[in-house]
């Protein structure tokens, strides 16, 4: 894997800002649009020396460069500082970074080395990665003659091109772009294999060369009968119907194979909930990594509910701090693992995969060390927020962050009011606040709270999300020994 090297701070003072790093090769770029990609920066910034490798950071709207020479990044950074320099119609900014040399998968020695196979880390990924839908993405640039999808940190995948040329030339185009609109953001590495062993053409996998290698078939020897057949008589064997444009590739007629062979857009399936094959092999997911005593199976649901209705949570008796959470469908599961895995709750790292049960079952149920049981069945609480399509649409699908999002709390709870909640639950407080205004016959407040961290954010999301806070009805309308309730929902938003 990547491993993603230190990058300089900015303070707005550029200037002077540039005096306090050492010169460095390495120019660290912020202040980007969310549609660049790496061709954008390469045609922006070659006019300052020549550039060897390009690291792109889609979600932080930031980039590496590594220039050959100091000098060309000196350049850079210089004319960044007394003017302004615009990376697709959009004004950005540079300074050095504190690496030397951006770190590839591949540690080869030579900068300027590539290869002809290419490593896809699919951000944020909303709809499904088949082969079908990066042959569609990649093969216009360059024919592609092995796809390979897997999944360990999220979904990720090698394609294989026939030469460095055609990797080179995909990688500029395609790095930093969105598959589908606002969602399945590429992220694109030369790998450290040179060429593909691919055994079987399905989904997950397939070699363009060799067309007659059979589909994976769903098991070895006889099969159980089915009751109602193969798939549902709404699937379709397209599974993803109509193409419809998305990204343009870039205008330079260097990124393309020749003006006849490439369209001006490429296209792309456009996803059917109803009908797509799913990729995880199972709608459970494993975590591990849990805090014994600060987690239980309702805070697990408060951090996983972002990303898909969860079913059901079982911590696991025969393996400490780990649990199972049985989510909606197999892509809530693989949101959980895009956004949750690595990150660190209560100073341990969760670790996040895909089980190898296809249910969670109560048994062996115990007591947890907070007196908590160590099942929960959340199937018919309302505060899952994906049970129908109305509602699923209105989520945002997130990145953990510093900023958190809060909703439906009473208007006489204050700023104070919220940081004694968290002083009283032992988490950390925030450092800003902001309630957005809202209409006179409003019953509820929003806003967002800033912390020091993401990791702050996030243990804070985990114990006070779906808080219940209790208000004294007003004695005129309701006994006074009657109480009203208001829930507070926080929902991650990322700026």
């Amino acid at each position: 894997m990547v491993e993603s090297p230190a990058v300089s701070g900015f303070s707005g003072s550029f200037g002077s800002e540039t005096h306090r790093i050492a010169p460095s090769p390495v120019v660290h770029v912020r202040g980007l649009c969310e549609s660049v990609v790496e061709a954008d920066l390469v045609e922006a910034l070659e006019k300052f020396g020549n550039i060897c490798y390009v690291m792109m950071m889609p979600f932080k709207r930031q980039a590496l460069v590594e220039f050959e020479e100091v000098q060309s990044a000196d350049r850079c950074v210089a004319c960044g500082s007394q003017e302004p320099v615009y990376i697709a119609g959009q004004q950005a900014y540079f300074n050095y970074s504190t690496s030397k040399r951006i770190t590839r998968p591949t540690n080869a020695d030579d900068p300027n080395s590539g290869n002809k196979v290419l490593l896809l880390s699919i951000q944020n990924p909303l709809y499904p990665i088949t082969t079908d839908v990066l042959y569609t993405v990649c093969n216009p640039i360059g024919n592609v003659l092995r796809i390979v999808i897997f999944k360990r940190n999220g979904i990720q995948a090698m394609v294989e091109y026939p030469s460095d040329d055609n990797a080179q030339k995909a990688k500029a185009a395609l790095n930093g772009a969105d598959i589908y609109a606002g969602c399945c953001t590429l992220k694109i590495e030369y790998a450290r294999p040179s060429r593909l062993n691919v055994i079987r053409n399905d989904n997950d996998s397939w070699d363009y060369t060799k067309p007659f290698l059979l589909r994976r078939e769903r098991g070895k020897g006889r099969q159980r009968q089915a009751i109602l057949g193969e798939h549902p008589s709404s699937y379709s064997d397209n599974g993803y119907g109509s193409h419809c444009p998305l990204l343009p590739l870039p205008s330079n007629n260097r990124f393309k194979r020749s003006s006849h062979d490439v369209l001006e857009v490429v296209t792309y399936p456009l996803p059917q909930t109803s009908s797509y094959m799913s990729h995880a092999s199972s709608s459970v997911a494993m975590v591990s990594g849990l805090h014994p005593a600060k987690m239980n199976c309702t805070r697990i649901f408060n951090l996983f509910c972002l990303y898909g209705n969860i079913e059901k949570v079982k911590f696991m008796k025969s393996v400490p701090g780990t649990a199972l959470v049985e989510m909606g469908d197999e892509y809530a599961v693989d949101r959980a693992i895009t956004h949750l895995n690595s990150i660190k709750v209560f100073s341990k790292r969760l670790n996040v995969c895909v089980s190898k049960q296809q249910a969670v079952i109560p048994s062996q149920v115990y007591e947890l060390e907070d007196g908590s049981s160590s099942y929960k069945d959340f199937a018919m609480t309302r505060n899952n927020r994906f049970s129908s399509a109305g509602q699923a649409s209105k989520n945002i699908i997130q990145p953990p962050s510093c900023v958190l999002h809060f909703y439906n709390v009473p208007p006489c709870i204050s700023e104070d009011d919220l940081q004694r909640l968290c002083t009283e639950h032992d988490v950390p407080g925030f450092i800003k606040y902001k309630v957005f205004d809202a209409k006179p016959s409003s019953k509820t407040i929003s806003g967002l709270l800033e912390f020091d961290s993401k990791t702050h954010a996030v243990e804070v999301l985990t114990v006070l999300n779906h808080y219940q806070i209790r208000i004294p009805s007003e004695p005129t309308t309701t006994p006074s020994d009657m109480m009203c309730f208001g829930t507070w929902f926080i929902r991650i938003y990322c700026f």
